[in-house]
């Protein structure tokens, strides 16, 4: 395998990844699928355009803008559609994130049309190759979503282990009844897992958006890395991390060596796999098997 397929690759699963650590951090704390994350992501892009065309001259503020609207789109999604769903039957929930995902999608269309955006041109941002190795280049947005799923995963890790809303949050994805008996506010516990969802999905789709522009069909990309989350197990962040690296190798192999028109199938085809030797995926909890 050469040096550029596995830079591909590298790149390809830091994209799944980011995207799939908010799969797990609503499904590990409420132990609900969110179906409409892809979408969420892609609004993120969405509002990262409309920040860059209001302050085009002020590049670092609209991210920030953009990053902190990510954040609270997920903390409003809680509030107004998912809190009422607490203590009802998890099915429900799970198509209720469908509905929100199909009214998501229709309503960019309605906004932005289907025409794509590049939110790098409203900066005069340039885009070049950046020679790692010798023979090896990636973009510089490609090395950026590298460094900051690299961050996010270790911020995360540091958060969930050795501060006290962490510890809540786990409290709450292990014994939801018991860690309310304790005095763990849990609408305020699902609230920030929501919000932390949204907000690294509104990252990956902003560098996806700096990277390649944005479209309505970005969503796809957010449905893809579903089987990575699967795969690593929905209850674990360093399974995210597998599973994103296993499909992506899968999906670089299938477009070299086989077919380009396979990228799509490729990573269900994985999950069918590993699912069928082990349900609950990689790194997953064997008593979650019913919930998923």
């Amino acid at each position: 395998m050469s040096p550029q397929l596995i830079a591909n690759i590298v790149v390809l699963a830091a994209i799944y990844a980011l995207v799939s650590a908010g799969y797990v951090l609503v499904y590990r704390v409420s132990h609900v699928l969110n179906l409409a994350h892809g979408e969420l992501m892609m609004i993120g892009a969405y509002i990262l355009v409309a920040t860059a065309g209001l302050f085009s001259g002020n590049p670092i503020l609209a991210l920030l803008l953009a990053a902190v609207s990510g954040l609270v789109m997920g903390l409003v999604v809680y509030a107004v559609l998912m809190r009422w769903l607490t203590g009802e039957a998890v099915l429900a929930a799970v198509l209720v994130t469908i509905a929100l995902g199909i009214l998501l999608r229709g309503l960019s269309i309605l906004i932005w049309t289907t025409q794509q955006f590049y939110p790098a041109a409203i900066f005069g941002w340039r885009n070049p190759p950046v020679h790692i190795l010798p023979g090896v280049q990636i973009s510089v947005a490609s090395l950026a979503i590298v460094a900051l799923t690299i961050i996010v995963y270790a911020a995360l890790f540091l958060f969930l282990q050795f501060t006290a809303w962490g510890v809540r949050m786990r409290a709450a994805g292990q014994n939801p009844l018991l860690a309310e008996q304790r005095g763990i506010r849990l609408h305020a516990v699902y609230a920030l897992a929501w919000g932390l969802s949204t907000f690294t999905a509104s990252l990956a789709g902003m560098l996806l958006s700096l990277d390649s522009g944005v479209e309505s069909t970005m969503a796809t990309i957010g449905l893809k890395a579903f089987p990575a989350a699967l795969v690593g197990g929905l209850d674990s962040l360093f399974g995210a991390l597998v599973g994103a690296l296993i499909v992506a190798a899968a999906e670089i192999a299938a477009i070299q060596f086989v077919n380009p028109l396979l990228s799509d199938v490729v990573p269900f085809l994985v999950l069918l796999l590993v699912l069928a030797v082990r349900p609950w995926g990689l790194f997953g909890s064997r008593e979650q098997l019913d919930r998923v």
